[in-house]
């Protein structure tokens, strides 16, 4: 049986723009940073604080604490939409589904779920892009920038920095990655996230059983796979998954060279989760194929990783009423 969800009273405050100026030490791409926090040039709104923000680190001698700001923004959980600046029409398909386009919406949907969003991208040296990038900030001022290359063969990098600078930022039981190409139900999300655990080390999604290593080159996975009697390990596939406070507190604390990446950031993440010894919590509503009263995430398992033709489908899976207007109903864990 389900357990009870916990209450959870959102505050009304944002980002402020005198929180912009703050300085937030974090160990970030193996060295000890300054995580400046900025409104991106051009936003609008100017009498009201900013919710868009570019994370700018920088390398700095001697810096400690682990990173964490003394105001952070409380919420029960922070979902930060993974895209890249091929995916304008992507992000414009969610905010006529789910995301909603507006900051009052955005404001309206953290305050009914206890859940904050944003889109989460990197930077490009292409000055066309980065022009366009700020031109859409300006205009819908729901991102944030890492100061990471957006590229497809870092996205374990980015992964990682997502998740330092999203604790940095805010204060939250949950944070979860999501991909761009999946029709969410924030209101399920959130009943997902507020059931009581009694491991305080959660890694939340949909499992699957994969290679412990998947890259050729790497030799040294074979003791590991004697060890575990089978070269394959449980972890959650990549378009949705969360890990509790505690488990990424654990990632804001560790130098980063003591991490290895691997080619697949789902499989990058789910071995470090192995490492810690968390608790895996598999539900598969996370990786439904199509709306349910129970759904939570839909996307095209096992076809493509998301959504086939997400920019399509998306409007077509919220014109029907078993995605978008449907009850929220609890659904029995897995």
């Amino acid at each position: 049986m389900p357990s009870s969800p916990k209450s959870f009273y959102p505050r009304h405050t944002t980002f402020s723009s005198r929180r912009s100026a703050a300085i937030l030490a974090v160990f970030l791409l193996g060295a000890a940073v300054l995580l400046f926090l900025r409104p991106f040039p051009g936003s609008r709104c100017l009498n009201s604080p900013p919710r868009s923000v570019r994370v700018v680190w920088e390398h700095a001698a001697g810096t400690g604490g682990n990173g964490v700001a003394s105001d952070r923004h409380k919420v029960m959980g922070f979902v930060g939409i993974q895209t890249g600046f091929g995916s304008v029409g992507r992000r414009q398909s969610l905010r006529k589904t789910w995301f909603p386009s507006d900051r009052q919406g955005l404001q309206r949907l953290e305050e009914a779920t206890g859940l904050a969003f944003r889109f989460v991208i990197g930077r490009t040296s292409d000055t066309a892009k980065m022009s366009a990038l700020q031109k859409e900030v300006a205009e819908y001022d729901d991102f944030i920038q890492l100061d990471i290359q957006e590229e497809y063969s870092k996205l374990p990098y980015k992964t990682l920095a997502f998740f330092k600078a999203a604790y940095a930022l805010f204060d939250a039981e949950f944070y979860v990655k999501a991909d761009d190409d999946i029709y969410l139900r924030p209101d399920r999300l959130s009943l997902l996230l507020a059931k009581e655990r009694s491991h305080p080390q959660t890694y939340l999604g949909c499992m699957k059983k994969g290679p412990v290593f998947t890259d050729p080159k790497l030799k040294w996975y074979e003791p590991l796979s004697h060890l575990l009697g089978k070269e394959y390990f449980l972890h959650a596939y990549g378009p949705i998954y969360a890990l509790s406070a505690d488990v990424v507190s654990s990632l804001v604390a560790l130098r980063n060279d003591s991490f290895r990446m691997f080619s697949n950031e789902d499989v990058t993440i789910g071995a470090w989760m192995l490492a810690m010894n968390v608790n895996h919590e598999n539900n598969h509503e996370l990786c439904a194929p199509d709306c349910t009263a129970t759904s939570v995430a839909v996307w095209d398992i096992p076809k493509c990783s998301g959504l086939c033709n997400p920019e399509k489908k998306m409007l077509e899976l919220h014109q029907k009423e078993s995605c978008s207007q449907s009850p929220t109903l609890e659904a029995d864990d897995d």
